[in-house]
């Protein structure tokens, strides 16, 4: 049930320059990234060749947050994605602060695991250098294009999503030559590894295969940029998902099929095996296309965070200073230089798979608050329609995600841990700052009623 209404959108002082194919287009650049380029070998580790079955599950888990997503968007259309609904519902400033602050220690913590993966082999065909500070450079330049503004970011994510299904459905198409010489082996699609069940492998594939389709939930915070959000957004919303989903299993077919589990779980870029495999392509080239679908990953991430944390001080849960933008750009020049330093940071503190399982173990406690929050404001009427999803749809989301938090391993949680308390005492100080602030202002007009009524008095 989606609405048709494209009446007076609400003022912002974002440019709304995101049209629905643009938001489509975002959308389906964040999901297909770094998620299948690099953790394909993790997923073979632990569903053998069943890679197709977990990457279905995950695709249904996505779907089933994403309708929450697709009716908050369209009801309350404006930056600060998840923190908004969450405060809007719970009416708790401590936990719209941690909502939101969850949504941002996953985006900068992706970013920071991206640029690891975009130092890494791939980068590696063409540079010996090292990891660190190759990853460092490689954010200051996504950073650069961030700032230069939404409409240039998303002409640059135009291209770079097109090469990198391009590269994707490169894999499926040598796949199949492969397979149509009498190469590679079907039979392996129905393998798992040794001493695992089906459900096991299902399961903690599942929990892998959902970091390739988080990131649909970055368009939440761009909700302010879009034109005729309403309309346009459960369309861009589920179309990029389903698509991301098709090219996916497509992938998780093919490439077990061609090349065997192991041999795919021992590559740090496993689509490469396959290119391999099939022959007549320059690694070269793949690796291009790689690099730049990790790049494109990192850039629409960081696009995410930057608005999050401008969102978030817009609603006094962050730093003033951090709704700041660029006089003629028009964005949010603060935040997009704090997330990027955070980013940084993050670069020398773990591998690609830990900082992807933390980032999925963040969103899950974010999309946990969605999912509850989707169904506490039913009780909220709005003047205009809005896509409303089944009821049963966010139910389901809840139990698959506390389904999937029990999966966690505990260094995950504490890194996530970790990251919350940091954010928990950086909203206390935010919130005695304002309450400071205040006091002094409440204090100063009092003093301006008393020098007033003393005059009053004289006179």
């Amino acid at each position: 049930m989606t609405s048709t209404d494209s009446g007076a959108e609400a003022p912002t002082r974002l440019r709304r320059s995101v049209t629905g194919p643009l938001l489509f287009l975002f959308i389906l650049g964040d999901v297909l990234g770094a998620g299948v380029y690099a953790l394909v070998g993790e997923l073979s580790a632990e569903a053998g060749g069943m890679v197709w079955l977990p990457l279905l599950v995950a695709l249904v888990m996505a779907l089933l947050t994403a309708a929450s997503y697709a009716e908050l968007v369209t009801k309350y259309p404006q930056a600060g994605g998840s923190a908004v609904y969450a405060q809007r519902a719970f009416k708790r400033p401590v936990i719209s602060f941690l909502v939101g602050f969850s949504m941002l220690a996953a985006g900068v913590t992706s970013a920071a695991g991206l640029s690891l993966a975009f130092a890494g082999d791939y980068l590696g065909v063409f540079l010996d250098v090292p990891a660190i500070p190759a990853a460092i450079v490689f954010l200051a330049l996504v950073a650069l294009l961030n700032a230069r503004g939404i409409k240039e970011s998303m002409r640059a994510n135009v291209v770079m999503t097109a090469i990198e299904v391009s590269g994707l459905l490169l894999v499926v198409v040598l796949g199949a030559m492969v397979l149509g010489r009498g190469d590679g082996d079907p039979g392996r699609l129905l393998e798992l590894p040794e001493g695992t069940s089906a459900a096991a492998a299902t399961l903690g594939g599942a929990l892998i295969a959902f970091y390739s389709f988080v990131g649909f939930e970055t368009s939440a915070n761009v909700a302010e940029e879009v034109r005729d959000v309403r309309r346009v957004y459960p369309r861009a919303l589920f179309g990029a998902l389903l698509a991301a989903g098709v090219v996916y299993l497509l992938v998780g077919i093919v490439a077990p099929a061609v090349v065997a589990p192991d041999d795919l779980s021992a590559s740090s870029g496993p689509l490469l095996e396959v290119v391999r495999a099939a022959g007549g392509v320059p690694l070269q080239l793949f690796s291009v296309v790689a690099l730049i679908a990790v790049a494109n990953g990192a850039l629409l991430t960081m696009i995410m965070s930057s608005r999050l944390a401008y969102g978030m001080a817009d609603q006094g849960l962050l730093p003033g200073p951090l709704t700041r933008v660029l006089p003629n750009r028009r964005t949010p020049v603060v935040a997009i230089v704090v997330t990027t330093v955070v980013a940084i940071v993050l670069t020398t503190t773990g591998s690609l798979v830990d900082l992807a399982s933390t980032v999925v173990l963040l969103l899950l406690l974010v999309f946990l608050s969605t999912n509850l929050a989707v169904l506490v404001l039913r009780r909220d009427r709005v003047d205009r329609p809005h896509f409303r999803a089944w009821t049963p749809l966010p139910v389901l989301a809840i139990g698959t995600c506390l389904g999937l938090l029990t999966q966690q391993e505990a260094r995950h949680w504490l890194l996530a841990g970790a990251l919350l308390a940091a954010g928990l005492v950086l909203h206390l100080l935010t919130r005695r700052r304002s309450e400071a602030s205040a006091a002094e202002r409440e204090a100063a007009r009092a003093a301006e009623g008393d020098g007033t009524g003393s005059t009053d008095r004289r006179a």
